[in-house]
């Protein structure tokens, strides 16, 4: 049997619950949510990274959607709604395949009925509009995360790859982790400062995730984990999604994308544009100046620093599909995960790791999120705290 067929083989007992997929985004921006037009029940190759053939063919779970809208994009509550909504319709478009699912328990489920559970997790503190009540109102409509930042800063935290503001979280902003922790909703540091992390860690009652992050030291991107947080997960009980982004796991891809961002800023487009457009222009630039390509290998490396720093009890996989405009050779879509399995094989990892990746410690992470919540709602009240009250 040859790794691949292992990795597979392994699959079918213990899937990807994969941390971040940026498929709702991709459909309000190719199709207006009109999911006839990119119906995921047959291959979509030339559209997106996602369809329902391809997550099946990959040994894929249990998947949360990032139901993410930009920073930038006014009217950030309504548009998380609609987000939510189009995971909500998916859902039941596709019955058979899909299913909701709000805590551990309903992930199970899920694999006992070979459906691929499905979550939410927002992604940015600014889709709650710096309102307690709308927080709880997203849980209510099953947002089992929220990442505290996206890539710019918000009015209570820091982000990765923005000017300091609020030295990591304000006084409101740690009342937003323990009003997370209170209701059950997991923590994300994925996109937020280094300062972010560490006082999140400080502040949560409950393990935190980065839904999709790499290894500062593997790769020196501002959108990766330092070795001083990972080596606090333990004590935490967090785990560290590895992701796939080129540009996050390959020093030569980081310092390539920095000119090709660049380079989309100088014809007028945001450096995240993956329109039509923006892509021809990134051909173009390519056709100059040859992309250094990431591979499985790549990925490998990464998971193989994290399980040294962190163990691999804190471990596991968010790929970002269809919120990159590039992937790695041998993960170019959510069919690829059992390379990545195959690889980690050949490298002496053992089934009973390879089994915590996949599934068991996500699995892990929202049922210690629950427990904690119950403890928690028994003692605690809503807080109805404000911003203005807390930061002045």
């Amino acid at each position: 049997m040859t790794s691949t067929d292992e990795a597979r083989s392994l699959l079918r007992e213990f899937p990807v619950v994969d941390g971040h997929n940026d498929l709702p985004w991709a459909l309000r921006k190719q199709v207006r949510y009109d999911l006839a037009a990119r119906d995921i029940a047959v291959r979509q190759d030339a559209h997106l990274h996602t369809d329902i053939p391809r997550l099946r063919a990959g040994g894929v779970g249990a998947q949360y959607w990032s139901v993410y809208v930009p920073s930038d994009l006014p009217g950030a509550v309504p548009a998380t709604l609609e987000q939510i909504d189009c995971v909500r319709q998916l859902i039941a478009r596709h019955p058979a395949d899909l299913r909701a699912a709000l805590t551990a328990a309903d992930m199970e489920a899920a694999r006992a009925e070979g459906r691929i559970a499905s979550l939410m997790g927002a992604e940015g503190g600014h889709s709650i509009d710096n309102s307690l009540g709308t927080l709880r109102g997203l849980y209510e409509l099953g947002v089992r995360y929220m990442t505290l930042t996206h890539n710019d800063n918000n009015d209570w935290a820091d982000s990765a790859t923005d000017e300091p503001k609020a030295g990591g979280l304000s006084a409101f902003g740690r009342e937003v982790v323990r009003e997370m922790n209170r209701l059950g909703m997991l923590v994300d540091l994925s996109h937020v400062a280094p300062t972010t992390m560490r006082a999140a860690l400080d502040t949560t009652a409950a393990p935190v995730i980065f839904s999709h992050s790499s290894a500062r030291a593997v790769c020196d991107h501002p959108r990766n984990v330092p070795d001083d947080v990972l080596e606090r997960l333990p004590a935490n009980g967090g785990v560290a999604m590895v992701t796939f982004v080129p540009k996050f796991v390959l020093q030569a891809a980081v310092d390539w994308t920095a000119a090709a961002d660049e380079n989309l800023r100088a014809h007028g487009l945001h450096h995240l544009d993956t329109g039509p457009e923006a892509m021809k222009i990134h051909e173009a630039f390519e056709e100059h100046n040859p992309r250094p390509i990431a591979t499985v290998s790549t990925v490998a490396d990464h998971l193989d620093h994290m399980r040294e720093v962190a163990g691999v009890d804190h471990l596991g996989i968010g790929g970002d599909y269809d919120g990159t405009a590039f992937t790695p050779d041998g993960l170019g879509d959510v069919s690829g995960y059992p390379n990545l399995l195959a690889e980690l094989l050949d490298r002496g990892w053992s089934k009973a790791d390879l089994a915590k990746l996949t599934w068991q410690n996500a699995v892990r992470v929202l049922g210690a999120a629950e427990d904690v919540a119950r403890d928690l709602q028994a003692t605690r009240a809503p807080s109805n705290a404000t911003i203005e009250s807390l930061d002045g």
